[in-house]
C-alpha cells in the first residue's frame, strides 16, 4: 500500500476542471448503466408488444425501492473512504474497503431472498393491471437473482470514485452494457423468451460488471488497500461510520421510492397505455436524472476529500461552481428534450396512444427540472462533509411527505395523470428553498468540523 499522494488533483487542481473531469466518466458510466433497462425496454417494446413493455415498466419503482436502500449505504461507504483518503489515513481506507465489500455480499444475498418472495405480492398491491402481473413477476424474480453482483459493482465503484478513479467504472459498464444489448437481441428477438429473456440478459451483464470490478480492486497496485477475500469481514467501528452517513441516505432513498411506488400505483389505475407511456418516459427522463445525479456524486467526492484535508473554503467554492454547472446543463437538457419528445417515444413504441400520452407527460415535466437541482447538489456537498441528518429530514418531509399527501388528497379529486405528475415540481420547489436556507445559514460546517475532530481523536485512541 502507498500513502495518499500530496498531489491529489481534487485537493489542489482547478475546481471547474476537476469537477468536469470527475463528472464525465460518472455520467457516461451512468448512461451505460441505464442501458441495462433501456435496452430491455426498447427490445421488449418493439419485439414483444405493449403489454410486455408495460410489465417491464411496472417493475421499476419496486426495484428502485429495494436497490436504492443499499445504494444509500454505498454512498456512506464512499464518503468515509473519501474523507480517510483525503486525510491520508491509508490504514483506515483498507479497513473500510473490506467492510464495504462484505456488506455488499450480505446485502445482496438478503435482497435476493426478499425480492423472490415478495415480487408477485407487491405487483398486486401496486394495482398493476391484471393482464401484466404475471410477466412483471417473472421479470422481477429473475432480476433479483443478480443482486449480489449488482451490489458488488455498486459498492466497488463507490470505493474507486471515492479515491478519484471514475474512469475504470466507466469501462466496466461499457463492457457490461454491450453484453446486455447483445444478449437482449439474442434472447428476446432471436429466441423469443419475452420478458424473461430481457431479465436474464440483465443478470448476466451484472455478473460481468461485478467480476471486472473485483478484478480491478484486487489488482489495484498503488491504491491504499490490499484486497484479500479471506479478510472480508465486518469491522464494527467502520460499519458504524458507514451507517451514520449511509443510513439516512438509505432512508431517504427508500422514502423517495415509496412515494414513487405510490405514483406508479396511481398511474396503474389509468390502464395499460398509461403504464407503458410512464415506463417509457422514465427511460427518456433519465437523461436529466443521470446528469444531475452524476454531478451530485462528483460534489460529494470533491467535498469529502477536501473536507478530510481540512480545506473548508474549497468545499464551499466547489459547491458554488457545481451548482452553476448543473443549472447550465439542465437548461440545455430541457431545451433538447421538449421538442424531441415525439421522436424519443417512437423509438420505444409504435403505439400511437402510448406516444401521445408520453409526449403530454414529457411536455409537462421537462420545463420544471430546474426546481430540483439545489436538492441534489447541496445534499451531495453536505453529505460529503458528513452532514446527513438535516438534509435527510428536508427530503423526507419536503419531498416524500408532501408528495404522498398530494397523492392521497389532491389526485383522487382530479383523477388525471397530470395531477399525479404535478407532485414532482411542487415538492422539488419547496425542498430546494429549504436546502438553500439551511446551506446559507452555515451552522452545519462548524458541526461537521467538530464531528471530524472527535472522530480523529477516537481513532487515535484505538
Amino acid at each position: 500500500m502507498r500513502s495518499v499522494s500530496s498531489q491529489n488533483a481534487i485537493l489542489t487542481g482547478s475546481i471547474p476542471r476537476q469537477l468536469i473531469l470527475f463528472f464525465l466518466p460518472i455520467w457516461f458510466g451512468t448512461l451505460f448503466q441505464q442501458l441495462y433497462n433501456t435496452a430491455d425496454t426498447l427490445i421488449v417494446g418493439n419485439f414483444v408488444g405493449t403489454q410486455a413493455l408495460a410489465a417491464v415498466g411496472a417493475t421499476s419503482a419496486f426495484v428502485q425501492l429495494l436497490v436504492g436502500v443499499f445504494v444509500g449505504l454505498c454512498s456512506g461507504a464512499g464518503v468515509v473512504v473519501a474523507q480517510s483518503y483525503g486525510a491520508g489515513n491509508v490504514e483506515a481506507v483498507d479497513r473500510q474497503v473490506h467492510t464495504a465489500l462484505a456488506m455488499a455480499v450480505l446485502g445482496g444475498a438478503a435482497l435476493t431472498v426478499l425480492g423472490l418472495l415478495s415480487s408477485r405480492w407487491v405487483m398486486v398491491l401496486m394495482d398493476t393491471p391484471a393482464e401484466i402481473v404475471g410477466q412483471a413477476t417473472v421479470y422481477l424474480q429473475i432480476y433479483f437473482l443478480g443482486m449480489i453482483p449488482q451490489f458488488i459493482y455498486n459498492m466497488g465503484t463507490n470505493i474507486l470514485r471515492a479515491v478519484g478513479d471514475s474512469k475504470r467504472p466507466l469501462y466496466f459498464l461499457i463492457i457490461a452494457s454491450v453484453v446486455n444489448i447483445v444478449l437482449d437481441v439474442l434472447f428476446v428477438a432471436g429466441f423469443h423468451w419475452g420478458v424473461a429473456g430481457a431479465a436474464i440478459a440483465t443478470v448476466i451483464s451484472q455478473v460481468a460488471s461485478a467480476v471486472l470490478t473485483l478484478r480491478c480492486l484486487a489488482g489495484s497496485n498503488g491504491m491504499p488497500w490490499h484486497l484479500d477475500a479471506f479478510s472480508l469481514s465486518i469491522d464494527w467501528a467502520v460499519l458504524r461510520d458507514i451507517c451514520r452517513i449511509g443510513l439516512p441516505s438509505a432512508a431517504q432513498s427508500a422514502l423517495y421510492s415509496i412515494s414513487n411506488i405510490m405514483i406508479q400505483a396511481s398511474i396503474n389505475g389509468f390502464g395499460t397505455t398509461a403504464v407503458a407511456a410512464w415506463g417509457v418516459y422514465s427511460k427518456i427522463d433519465f437523461l436529466f436524472w443521470m446528469t444531475v445525479s452524476s454531478l451530485g456524486i462528483s460534489i460529494t467526492t470533491f467535498a469529502g476529500q477536501n473536507f478530510g484535508a481540512r480545506q473548508y473554503d474549497r468545499v464551499r467554492r466547489g459547491t458554488r461552481v457545481c451548482l452553476g454547472m448543473t443549472a447550465a446543463i439542465t437548461v440545455v437538457i430541457s431545451a433538447l428534450l421538449y421538442p424531441l419528445a415525439g421522436v424519443a417515444f417512437r423509438l420505444f413504441s409504435q403505439d400511437a396512444a402510448v406516444v401521445a400520452q408520453g409526449v403530454e407527460l414529457m411536455h409537462f415535466l421537462v420545463p420544471t427540472y430546474l426546481t430540483y437541482i439545489c436538492i441534489e447538489i447541496l445534499a451531495g456537498a453536505l453529505r460529503g462533509c458528513g452532514d446527513v441528518r438535516v438534509p435527510t429530514l428536508i427530503t423526507v418531509f419536503g419531498v416524500c411527505g408532501l408528495r404522498i399527501l398530494w397523492l392521497l388528497t389532491v389526485v383522487p379529486r382530479t383523477n388525471t395523470i397530470l395531477a399525479v405528475e404535478a407532485s414532482y415540481p411542487i415538492t422539488w420547489t419547496l425542498s430546494s428553498v429549504l436546502f438553500v436556507l439551511y446551506y446559507l445559514r452555515g451552522g452545519w460546517m462548524p458541526r461537521c468540523i467538530a464531528a471530524q475532530e472527535a472522530a480523529q481523536q477516537t481513532g487515535a485512541a484505538r
